[in-house]
């Protein structure tokens, strides 16, 4: 015995590049169709790769992300700068240094504001700090990313590993 993991059964690699091109193709997808109807441009034909049920789930998404773009909520605090003032040490349980964060960079609107429909949060310069998506993704949807996620968990950890 060599000492080196044994390669995976050729019908799991089927499934892992399957599932890689589908992942990528549906992502294909929802990108242009977002980018069609923010420009007002003409549409998007879906690749015969994605089943009808996933094709409803990208397109709930991108209009989901395109009511998001409209409704744009701008703060008044300067991330970068926030960003160079943080370590990843703060843990939001020291209230003496969350207190010194919150003096250096306010957030810049009284009090708690409650967000209850798609939106984007754009800091002092216009960067997006956040994309509030609620109902993008029905819960099927959610349960299949996370077993195409546990299929390719094997493919994903080397691609870090390099």
């Amino acid at each position: 015995m060599n000492g080196s993991s044994p390669s995976p059964p050729d019908s799991i690699n089927i499934w892992r590049t399957w599932a890689l091109t589908v992942t990528y193709e549906a992502g294909e997808y929802t990108e242009q169709k977002f980018k069609a109807e923010k420009t007002g441009g003409g549409p998007v034909i879906p690749s015969p790769n994605l089943d009808t049920d996933l094709v409803m789930a990208c397109d709930r998404l991108a209009d989901v992300l395109i009511k998001a773009s409209k409704n744009p909520i701008q703060m008044q605090m300067d991330i970068a700068r926030y960003s160079k003032l943080i370590s990843p040490k703060d843990t939001g349980n020291n209230e003496h240094r969350e207190a010194r964060l919150l003096e250096r960079c306010p957030p810049g609107h009284e009090g708690k504001m409650l967000v209850d429909e798609p939106a984007i949060i754009l800091d002092a310069s216009g960067a997006i700090i956040a994309w509030y998506l609620p109902d993008a993704l029905t819960d099927t949807t959610q349960k299949e990313i996370k077993e195409a996620t546990d299929l390719l968990a094997p493919s994903l950890e080397k691609s870090v590993r390099g």
